[in-house]
């Protein structure tokens, strides 16, 4: 029986392990992948940490982390004739897919809020020991269910760039989707990794007249002014958040921003924020995943504010649709090359989490061919 590689996430903190699975028959309506790449991504940083322990959340050890993919059809399931925008679908086609599952038939799937759905599952969650063995995106394959969303991959695109579609550019849409992003509003994006340079351009191109960006390391705030940021501020310039609140104030005239975006991660730039936002201010809450971290705030703030707060997660499968056209339209306009410089081979796992935690890199990228 033919076999494939995973990198087996076995403990936070323990090296990845590398082991071989033999390859499943995909069943009908399922389809099985060949990854070609798959990034680390900040949640693959939280779990190995063990900040993000994805056995309190259902799910299983040992597993496969890794889940900001593509890859190119190995093999259809039958009754599997087409992506989900129509398209003609054939082995050796690259697609890229959501690394989650919803019903479609849950109370929630029903009101159209599968983001929601009561009977979902996602990427590594499932315990790799059992069959179809390839739950996550750090191996040679990766086991799609039956009705899990996929779209072919415009020639044109590269696989670099594709691969940060499913994650962080998906999330970054339905994000702003959900605040209500408007034309001529301010953004304010706290963090530029991934998700903060992927924000920056979305954000210009939904309209958004100003969007300012921090950050700590000088090489990302370059990088997200080249996707689109008009302002940055260097947090070794401004070390307190009083003094961000307040250049946040100067670079917006004294009213504060439309909306402000959470892409740090850490609880402790929330308050900071909410006191970036102007009146009527929505603030968008993506990079907290790590459960029992708490913060304090002051909620007469919000209701004197008509401020808001919006959590998101998972995108609804338009998003990865519009994903995909960003891309395919904006691929000679933004250096997108700049984004996943860094490629190491599957066997080089373990230092690529070491240099992607240090931070040593934009964004890694582990390459399976």
């Amino acid at each position: 029986m033919k076999s494939g590689r995973a990198a087996v996430f076995v403990a936070p903190r323990q090296p990845f392990e590398i082991r071989e699975f033999p390859v499943p028959e995909p069943e009908p309506g399922a389809i099985l992948v060949k990854v070609r790449l798959c990034n680390i991504c900040g949640s693959d940083l939280h779990a190995w940490h063990g900040d993000f322990q994805t056995t309190k959340i259902g799910g299983a050890l040992p597993t496969i982390l890794g889940h900001e993919m593509m890859g190119t059809v190995a093999k259809l399931g039958a009754g599997v004739h087409r992506d989900f925008n129509g398209a003609p679908l054939s082995e050796g086609d690259r697609v890229v897919f959501q690394y989650f599952t919803h019903c479609g038939r849950c109370p929630q799937c029903l009101k159209g809020r599968t983001v929601s759905c009561l009977h979902s599952s996602m990427a590594m969650m499932g315990n790799c020991e059992q069959p179809p063995h390839f739950v996550g995106g750090f191996a040679d394959y990766y086991y799609l269910k039956p009705n899990q969303v996929i779209f072919k991959v415009p020639d044109h695109v590269p696989d670099e760039v594709v691969s940060g579609a499913n994650c962080a550019l998906a999330q970054v849409i339905q994000g702003f989707q959900r605040v209500n992003l408007r034309f001529g509003e301010t953004v304010v994006i706290q963090g530029a990794g991934g998700l903060g340079i992927y924000a920056s351009a979305v954000a210009k191109h939904m309209g958004a007249k100003r969007v300012i960006v921090i950050d700590g390391v000088k090489e990302r705030l370059e990088l997200a002014r080249q996707f689109g940021a008009d302002e940055t501020i260097d947090l070794q310039e401004y070390p307190d958040d009083r003094s961000r609140v307040a250049r946040v104030r100067e670079l917006t005239d004294g009213i504060g921003a439309d909306v402000v975006v959470e892409l740090v991660g850490h609880p402790g730039v929330v308050n900071e924020g909410l006191n970036m936002l102007a009146l009527s201010g929505r603030y968008l809450e993506i990079g907290n995943i790590s459960k029992g971290k708490v913060v304090e705030l002051d909620p007469s703030k919000l209701v004197f504010g008509n401020k808001s707060i919006v959590g998101v997660s998972w995108y609804e499968p338009e998003a990865l649709k519009m994903a995909m056209d960003f891309l395919s339209k904006t691929i000679d306009l933004y250096p997108y090359h700049r984004l996943f410089a860094v490629k190491f081979k599957l066997s080089e796992i373990n230092h690529a989490f070491e240099l992607a935690e240090k931070r040593a890199v934009p964004r890694a990228t582990i390459v399976m061919d």
